[in-house]
């Protein structure tokens, strides 16, 4: 998954395309302010061009669930779990991906019905935590997110995460080929 975070729409969606070019299916915009309503609208336009998902990140209040489905949103994405967050996000039909960062969140997750959460900051938890997580929550899917490139990325898979979500790397020219590779792989 890539994650496109302030950024004009312009230049949202150049990424986003590079982003689906490489093979990479999912595309986050973070919404974290009403600046970035517009860049989330022109990528979800582009994605629909495409058959691409875009979704809605850093969705941390219902108000901005309900943005985000006006929006066109496929997903939405928040760096921790509010259950009012989790509850409407259902209601409004639009899969929701919370961060989590300890097993009490996890299995907070799993009482509201969720079995895909974001492993966040996912770096600084580190590649011992994915392993030790499957053991108690073994259909858990964990998304790798926040410190992730083409470099680590591998780790990670091959820890337990189901999907890496990467940012920053996607303006690294050093890194396209490697990540390009690494989906290839996948």
């Amino acid at each position: 998954m890539a994650i496109l975070r302030g950024m004009d729409p312009q230049r949202t969606v150049e990424l986003a395309e590079r982003a689906w070019d490489l093979g990479i299916e999912a595309v986050e915009v973070p919404i974290e302010t009403s600046r970035a309503e517009p860049s989330l609208r022109a990528a979800v336009e582009a994605g629909t061009r495409r058959g691409r998902l875009v979704g809605a990140g850093t969705v941390v209040s219902t108000e901005q669930a309900h943005t985000a489905k006006e929006l066109g949103a496929a997903f939405t994405v928040a760096p921790g779990l509010d259950p009012d967050v989790v509850r409407l996000s259902a209601e409004l039909g639009v899969p929701h991906l919370p961060g989590v960062a300890t097993p009490s969140e996890i299995q907070h997750a799993h009482r509201l019905g969720l079995s895909w959460v974001k492993a966040f900051p996912a770096a600084e938890l580190g590649v011992g935590w994915f392993k030790a997580m499957h053991g108690p929550f073994p259909g858990l899917r964990l998304v790798a997110t926040g410190g992730m490139n083409a470099r680590n990325a591998p780790e990670f898979l091959s820890a337990g995460a189901a999907v890496v979500a990467v940012g920053s790397a996607l303006e690294d020219a050093e890194q396209l080929p490697a990540l390009a590779k690494l989906v290839e792989s996948s």
